[in-house]
């Protein structure tokens, strides 16, 4: 470890780049990584899921769907992240190229850094909107300065999130005690306002684009979940390998992750069932008058923020595996992360905006797989065993270097993931083939991803003395 931490860019701490943390440098208790979780969990993302499920299923069996699908969603991103970044201080693509191998790691760097990208996409442009709506409630614009001034807002955003992060952890980790209970107290009270003065809307409501197959809607609902958690893996090992171990992360990453997202959910599920839109921008004010519609315009702001600047510090930590990258200030890389999401931002909102469904879709398309090729290796391959060393060795003879730097297996688990997700779901229509309405897509393209891994590890990786299998 020595040996390691030395090669660290001078004037950068441990937390900015992608080396294992030392014990000494992992010091989050159970309560603040749960505090840093939720505030990146409660996001506008969650009114849009709760949008996309009201599409299929009524209020009652919308968040018995977001609920379940969001657990197992979860559950899947702890067993395959937590276990090793907790135990090592390694972040979710470094935990990566042992499945992967030492030039592998670069699928998951890509899906790590585009979703990221996505996400941040998507949670900018809503804090360009709700700054706009708050403006135009407390009559400081006018409707036809709008445009520049969602831009404008968007790119303060942008300058912010900056700003937090050239501490590193520490940004976050003040931020996120600053927003959390804003967070949850405000949240709390929007659920509570829109139920209480819509309930015969909500209970009246018949879903859009119901099938007339409650499975098939049912299960969609749990779909739609379980993608929008894994979409957490690219987050969560860069948050928790600062805490001490793994166990100290587990419950905070299930309720401060898992827990918070279908209640947050509820309120575009309410929303879309009673008022056919889900943003809080665009109905709060009409329900809780200026005063307290600011209030809320408010907390989307908060919210939003918190989880661009966690999805951020990810990326900019993701993106150090990258050996290029590897020796660029923080201050580089921070930028890296930021520029490509103020660009789309600016330049293509709507398009990307309009499309949030087949982002989603696609997050399961891929991160599925991912999630049940880590278990299988990590959990029963290797018996919860790495080597350290070698994560970070790029040599021929490294242990991680399989053939050419890839590793076979993981490449195998990918495709049959894919293939089987796209088999039973289809990402852009969402045209289902059976057993979809009884398995999801996701759950399949996991189980499927990490046996197609398990199978060509013990036929030719494991017999090669490839890999370090024991």
């Amino acid at each position: 470890m020595t040996d390691q931490t030395s090669t660290r860019p001078t004037g950068e701490s441990a937390d900015e780049t992608n080396w294992p943390l030392m014990r000494s440098e992992r010091s989050w208790s159970q309560i603040e990584i749960f505090v840093v979780l939720l505030v990146a969990a409660a996001a506008t993302w969650c009114y849009i899921i709760g949008e996309y499920v009201g599409y299929y299923l009524n209020f009652k069996m919308g968040f018995a769907a977001m609920t379940a699908g969001s657990m197992i969603g979860m559950l899947l991103v702890t067993l395959a992240v937590i276990p090793a970044a907790g135990r090592y201080g390694i972040d979710s693509i470094v935990s990566t190229r042992p499945q992967f191998g030492s030039r592998g790691w670069i699928i998951p760097v890509f899906l790590q850094y585009t979703s990221i990208i996505g996400w941040n996409c998507l949670l900018l442009i809503f804090f360009g909107k709700t700054a706009v709506q708050l403006l135009l409630t407390l009559g400081l614009i006018s409707e036809a300065s709008g445009g520049i001034v969602q831009i404008i807002s968007a790119l303060l955003a942008c300058a912010l999130v900056f700003g937090v992060l050239l501490t590193g952890k520490t940004g976050l980790e003040r931020i996120s005690n600053v927003l959390f209970f804003f967070i949850v107290g405000v949240g709390a009270w929007m659920t509570w306002l829109l139920v209480s003065t819509k309930t015969g809307e909500i209970t009246a409501a018949v879903p859009a684009y119901a099938s007339g197959s409650l499975r098939w809607d049912y299960i969609t609902g749990i779909e739609i979940a379980i993608v929008s958690l894994l979409s957490w893996w690219p987050y969560v090992g860069a948050m928790v390998r600062v805490a001490p171990d793994a166990r100290t992360s587990v419950k905070p990453a299930m309720l401060g992750m898992g827990l918070p997202v279908p209640l947050l959910s509820v309120i575009g599920l309410a929303a879309i069932l009673a008022l056919g839109i889900s943003d809080p921008s665009q109905w709060m004010v009409e329900l809780g008058g200026s005063f307290y519609g600011s209030i809320a315009l408010v907390f989307v702001l908060a919210a939003n923020l918190g989880t661009a600047i966690a999805g951020v510090y990810a990326t900019s930590v993701g993106l150090r595996s990258v050996p290029a990258f590897q020796r660029l200030p923080w201050t580089a890389t921070l930028l890296l992360a930021l520029v490509p999401v103020a660009v789309i931002t600016i330049f293509l909102p709507d398009l990307f905006f309009n499309n949030f469904g087949t982002f989603v879709a696609f997050i399961g398309v891929f991160f599925a797989p991912m999630c049940g090729i880590q278990i299988v290796d990590y959990l029963i391959l290797r018996n919860q065993r790495l080597n350290l060393r070698a994560l970070y060795d790029p040599s021929p003879d490294a242990a991680y270097y399989y053939w050419g730097g890839f590793n076979p297996a993981g490449v195998a688990g990918m495709i049959a993931g894919f293939v089987t997700y796209i088999y039973l779901l289809n990402p852009i229509s969402y045209v289902s083939r059976s057993p979809y309405e009884y398995l999801t897509a996701s759950l399949p393209a996991a189980v499927l991803g990490g046996l197609a891994f398990w199978v060509v590890t013990v036929a030719v990786v494991r017999p090669s003395g490839r890999g370090e299998y024991r």
